[in-house]
């Protein structure tokens, strides 16, 4: 049997300078190791499975005498019972990283949600939308929690204010946060049922969004008031004019315009193809030009270093309210989008153009057997009439005054 090392005192450990292992007694193993530098430590020395260990309690002074003799009991008792202290240390260490790196907040998950994310949406403004809002409405809730406790009643806290005086935005945040607890389930960093699902759960809690939704329309010109303000329209100055003009007789969307660079142009063929990205549905739309539209960009000064066709003062992208301000200075109460609601009521109401192909004029989703023949240039031809026609009558004979209504059926027609 090894001899049992005497039990020192605090005074005697406190004068052991000489480098080296000095047992201290007390309990069996526990050492203060001096290094040749001067350093003290802790070091209770055993064997597990045959394997002699070191285990480090920890440095003297900061850990006394007592404590020390403590932590080496502590560890004996483990030893006996099978269980190896040091790999049980590495064990709750390890944990302990593991559990510090899922500890990720609501508001960090969102920058790496998005960052994960957005090369799949078509432009910044989504990814600046999409972090805006959150910021706006969820983080002020839950933004410093960690992501694993948030819970239906923060969800509750978040949407309740806004689900019935900004419906359309409050779904939305509702979407974006289930998403973003979605991913965080995948990640590692919270478990269980997501609390901002839709389906068979906060349906049971808030209204469908469709029942408490004002249904708003873009106020629109009446289909018979256009020629007149077209005439008017060409009348004013400016590039913000031209594109609103553009707009008109091609039955784009605003953003499509401004966004309008040279290269996407054919004059000769008389076609615009705008890419997939820059387009809502993400596909590339081809607009066939009257004359109309060809006069209009011909007529258009180019701006050496800008493929923009309709560029600011500064060579960059209209502002979104160009457009908007044109029509305020003409005291004319509608919308640009609403001239694609006017485009529609004409072709509906004033021709027997078919309803496939103004739906596709409009870039709207239309049945896979027709946009099969559309893609095949079939109806290409078509299209080009009817835009032929739409720009005649644009410039019909007119009368005074400009009548705006409401243009009833698909919301916010896009």
């Amino acid at each position: 049997m090894p001899r049992k090392a005497p039990e020192l005192s605090a005074l005697q450990v406190g004068r052991l300078k000489t480098p080296g292992l000095h047992a201290v007694g007390g309990v069996s193993g526990l050492h203060l190791q001096v290094t040749d530098s001067g350093a003290r430590t802790w070091v209770l020395r055993f064997t597990f499975a045959g394997r002699r260990r070191d285990m480090g309690l920890g440095g003297f002074p900061d850990v006394t005498l007592a404590t020390a003799r403590d932590k080496a009991r502590a560890a004996r008792t483990k030893i006996d019972a099978g269980i190896d202290p040091i790999e049980e240390r590495k064990e709750a260490r390890s944990a302990l990283r593991a559990t510090a790196a899922a500890a990720k907040t609501f508001a960090e998950c969102v920058i790496s949600y998005v960052d994960a994310k957005s090369a799949e949406w078509r432009n910044d403004k989504h990814r600046q939308q999409w972090s805006n809002t959150l910021e706006l409405y969820a983080n002020p809730v839950v933004g410093k929690l960690l992501v694993r406790d948030v819970t239906l009643a923060h969800v509750l806290k978040i949407l309740e204010p806004i689900w019935t005086t900004k419906t359309e935005t409050a779904s939305r945040v509702r979407g974006r946060i289930e998403s973003v607890l979605n991913w965080a389930t995948v990640r590692g960093y919270r478990s269980g049922e997501n609390p901002a699902r839709w389906r068979g759960h906060l349906d049971k809690l808030l209204p469908a969004p469709t029942k408490v939704a004002k249904v708003e329309h873009h106020a629109a010109l009446d289909v018979k008031e256009l020629p007149g303000f077209m005439a008017a329209l060409r009348e004013q100055n400016g590039m913000g004019a031209r594109a609103l003009e553009f707009a008109i007789l091609t039955a784009a969307r605003s953003g499509e315009v401004r966004g309008a660079t040279w290269p996407e142009l054919d004059l000769e063929d008389g076609v615009w193809t705008i890419p997939g990205e820059r387009m809502k549905a993400g596909k590339e739309h081809r607009v066939p030009l009257s004359p109309a539209a060809l006069k209009l960009l011909r007529a258009l000064p180019r701006i050496e270093g800008s493929e923009l066709v309709f560029p600011s003062p500064t060579g960059k992208t209209l502002s979104d309210m160009t457009l908007t301000a044109v029509m305020r200075r003409m005291k004319v109460d509608a919308v640009p989008h609403g001239f694609r609601s006017t485009f529609r009521d004409w072709a509906s109401e004033f021709t027997n153009h078919p309803r496939d192909v103004a739906e596709m004029a409009l870039a709207h989703a239309i049945g896979d057997k027709v946009e099969a023949a559309y893609r095949r240039g079939e109806l290409m031809d078509k299209r080009r009439r009817m835009m032929n026609d739409w720009a005649r009558f644009c410039a019909a004979p007119h009368t005074k005054g400009a009548a705006v209504v409401p243009i009833k059926g698909r919301k916010h027609a896009a």
